[in-house]
C-alpha cells in the first residue's frame, strides 16, 4: 500500500469522525516518511477536532517546520491558538496566513515544463494615440472674421 493509499484511508476515517484511527494511520505514514506534509497537517487537524488544542498546536508547528510559508499551516495554527485562548498568537498566525496568501498571489506563474522562453507572450501593445477632437456639428461652417 502506497503512502497515498494510506493517506486516503486515514482521510476516510477522518471524514467519518474516527479521529483515533486517522491519527494512528497518519502517524504510521509519518514514521515511514517524516516529511509527508499532508499527513502532518492532518494529524494536527485530528487533534483539533478532538478538542486537544495543545497537541494540535504542537503538531501544527511540525507542519510549519516542513513548509513555513504555507498559508494553510498558519490558518490552522491561528484557529488552534484561538480555541486554546491565546489571541496574540492566533493573530500572529492570522497575519502570517495573509502574507502567505499574498505571496502566493504575487508569484509569477511557472513556465510549463519544456517551454521555450523565447516563445513567451509578447508584451502588451502601448495604448492607442488619442484621436483629434472633431466638431460635434460638422455641417456647420466656422464663422470667418
Amino acid at each position: 500500500m502506497t503512502h497515498q493509499d494510506q493517506y486516503d484511508d486515514a482521510m476516510f476515517d477522518y471524514s467519518r469522525g474516527d479521529f483515533d484511527s486517522a491519527i494512528t494511520k497518519l502517524n504510521a505514514i509519518l514514521a515511514a516518511d517524516p516529511s509527508h506534509f499532508d499527513a502532518q497537517l492532518s494529524v494536527a487537524m485530528c487533534f483539533y477536532r478532538q478538542g486537544d488544542f495543545a497537541t494540535a498546536i504542537t503538531e501544527g508547528h511540525k507542519a510549519e517546520a516542513l513548509q513555513p510559508k504555507e498559508q494553510l499551516v498558519h490558518t490552522n495554527l491561528s484557529l488552534f491558538y484561538m480555541k486554546a485562548g491565546d489571541k496574540t498568537k492566533a493573530e500572529h498566525h492570522g497575519v502570517q496566513a495573509r502574507v502567505a496568501g499574498w505571496r502566493e498571489n504575487m508569484a509569477p506563474s511557472p513556465a510549463p515544463p519544456g517551454s521555450d522562453p523565447q516563445l513567451s507572450m509578447a508584451p502588451s501593445a502601448p495604448p492607442p494615440k488619442p484621436t483629434p477632437k472633431l466638431s460635434s456639428m460638422p455641417w456647420k461652417k466656422k464663422e470667418q472674421g
